[in-house]
């Protein structure tokens, strides 16, 4: 078997995970491409262990220690996106500020109402 067969598939399988992490919107998209990212590195850590011949067989040693850290990543991500759509109401990465902030804070004084809003609030 050539190298270059799993090669360019690792490659073309690493650009289309780039394109989805640059272009996305959305963060379940852009995990999805960073998944995809990692898959092009296990294919060319399992193709590289195959060509070298390697007795210890390190390249799939090292693809199950890639496996486990995406499944790690995954749901944490996962986790953290639920939380971020259940507050925001939106998963979209462009609108994603700060935590912190509420979703139409613009201004950093936590008193800055006009006199207009004061007296609706009072009335």
């Amino acid at each position: 078997m050539h190298l270059a067969y799993p090669a360019v598939l690792a490659v073309l399988l690493f650009c289309v995970g780039l394109y989805g992490v640059l272009a996305r919107r959305n963060a379940i998209l852009v995990l999805m491409s960073v998944e995809l990212m990692l898959n092009a590195v296990n294919l060319n850590l399992v193709a590289f262990d195959v060509w070298l011949r390697d007795t210890l067989h390190a390249g799939q040693a090292l693809t199950l220690f890639t496996i486990a850290i995406a499944a790690a990543e995954i749901g944490i991500g996962l986790a953290v996106v639920l939380m971020v759509y259940r507050n925001r109401g939106s998963s979209d990465v462009d609108r994603l500020r700060d935590t912190a902030e509420g979703p139409d804070d613009s201004s950093d004084a936590p008193d800055a109402t006009s006199p207009a809003q004061k007296a609706e609030a009072t009335a």
